[in-house]
Order: C-alpha cells, then sequence, then structure tokens
C-alpha cells in the first residue's frame, strides 16, 4: 500500500508532472528524509523492504519512470513469482526464483508511493491501482500454495485446506486495514481532526507482529527446497497470523467507534 493519494510539492522542487532531474543521489537524500511513518510497520517491511523501496525509487526517478509504470513491474515480478510457485515442481532453483521475484515485487510496491511523494504526490487512480494489485496477490498467493501441495501432497493430504484457510485469513486481514485506514481518513476530513492512528511502535513491536509481514512470507518460500521445512513454518505462519487478526479486529473496532461519535438519541 503506497498512499499516492497526497498533492504534496515534491521534495526536491518539481512538480508532479514536470521533467525530473536524472539525479540518484539527490533522489536516494530526498527519499531519506520523506519516509511515512513506521507505526505498527513489521520488521521486514519496515527495515528492509523501505529502504530497497528507497533505492528503486530513486533509480526510477533517474530514469524518469512514472510510479505507475513501477506498479506496473511490481505486479509482473510478483505474479511470475507466484505462477513459479504454482507450476513448478518444488526444487533449489523454483525457491530461489519464487523469493527473488517476490522480494523484487515487494521493493518495488514500496517503490510506487515513495516515488509519488519524491515527484509531488500521486492520485487517487494510482492508489486504486496499488491497493487492486495488492488485493489480488493476497487471493491467489495462497492458492498457489494449494496449487503446489495438490501437485506435490508429500504426506501433506490432511493439511491441505491450510493454504485456503491462510487466504480467508489474509485477504480479511488486507480489507480490514485497508478499510481502517479509509474510515479513519473519512472521519478526518469530516471533522477536521485527525483520527487517532496510535503510538509510534519501537523496534519490540516490530519484531512481535513480524510473522504477519508479508516480506517473511516472501523468504519463506525458500524453504521450498525443503518441503517438509515449509510446511511446518507455513502452517506456524497461519496461526501467528489467524491470533493476530482475532486480536486487531475488535481493536480496530473500538478505535472506530471512539473517533466517530454516535448520533443523539441512539447507541454506539
Amino acid at each position: 500500500m503506497s498512499g499516492r493519494s497526497s498533492t504534496a510539492e515534491s521534495p526536491l522542487g518539481t512538480p508532479a508532472r514536470g521533467t525530473v532531474p536524472r539525479a540518484f543521489r539527490p533522489a536516494l537524500a530526498a527519499l531519506v528524509s520523506a519516509q511515512k511513518p513506521s507505526t505498527g510497520a513489521p520488521a521486514y517491511s519496515r527495515f528492509v523492504n523501505r529502504r530497497l523501496g528507497r533505492w528503486a525509487a530513486a533509480a526510477a526517478y533517474t530514469l524518469g519512470a512514472t510510479p505507475n509504470q513501477v506498479t506496473a513491474l511490481s505486479a509482473v515480478c510478483t505474479f511470475a513469482g507466484i505462477a513459479v510457485l504454482a507450476l513448478a515442481p518444488s526444487g533449489v532453483g523454483t525457491a530461489l526464483a519464487v523469493v527473488l521475484l517476490l522480494v523484487v515485487g515487494y521493493a518495488l510496491d514500496s517503490a510506487d508511493g515513495q516515488l509519488a511523494r519524491l515527484r509531488g504526490g500521486g492520485s487517487p487512480a494510482g492508489e486504486w491501482l496499488d491497493h487492486v494489485i495488492d488485493a489480488t496477490k493476497i487471493a491467489v498467493l495462497h492458492l498457489a500454495v494449494f496449487a503446489s501441495w495438490l501437485r506435490e501432497p508429500e504426506g501433506r493430504e490432511a493439511l491441505l485446506a491450510v493454504p485456503l484457510v491462510y487466504q480467508v485469513v489474509a485477504t480479511v486481514a488486507f480489507f480490514a486495514i485497508v478499510l481502517t485506514d479509509q474510515l479513519r481518513r473519512a472521519e478526518a476530513a469530516k471533522t477536521g481532526v485527525a483520527a487517532p492512528v496510535g503510538r509510534r511502535t519501537g523496534l519490540l513491536y516490530s519484531l512481535a507482529v513480524v510473522p504477519t509481514d508479508y516480506g517473511l512470507m516472501c523468504l519463506a518460500f525458500v524453504l521450498l527446497a525443503w518441503p517438509p521445512a515449509f510446511t511446518v513454518v507455513y502452517v506456524a505462519l497461519l496461526v501467528a497470523n489467524a491470533a493476530y487478526l482475532v486480536l486487531a479486529l475488535p481493536k480496530w473496532f473500538r478505535e472506530l467507534r471512539a473517533v466517530t461519535p454516535s448520533p443523539a438519541g441512539t447507541r454506539p
């Protein structure tokens, strides 16, 4: 999620649709000082993926690429990795290909929003495109695991429903996160007072929620070279993500109820 609907002036002083200077180092320096808050971000996304995204965004800026072009390249890499996962037999080559394609796709997913901020802001259409691609990859990633397990059950016959359950958990979590953010924005626009988004989280929190990190899921596919280990890690990640969702949904509901006063005479 890149949050590309803002229209602030470019940190380098160039308009969003003007001619951009082809300077990598100034672009990278501007991106370092124009990062989004790290509230709630898991460790890989916070400390690794954003850094990779900065380098990719600075390179794209230098080449004169647009945020939507970076989004499209991210989608190509991501869905190529998912296709390899679904169709190729397990092994070292498959594991490395899947991890490389998904990691690059995820870095570019961070880069598109950073590039938009560097160019002076994004657009609702760009944000829509980014979210639709994110929703699609989350919906099909675990179906690819299911297809892989159907082709190579290797004693996992009793666990074939696990990827389908994981798909439900991941889809609900993504929708809830995006909807919560959109409702907070809507309430802030209506009242003129920003809805609370929680305290700035530190290292311990980032490490505690790392099982929910899409980046960790990308890295976990390196274990496709050893299917039994991947199965154990995959099931553990599902359990962790399901537990997080069970705890987070009531919390988000309470936060939204607190920032949206009930009309007079009605019950919250």
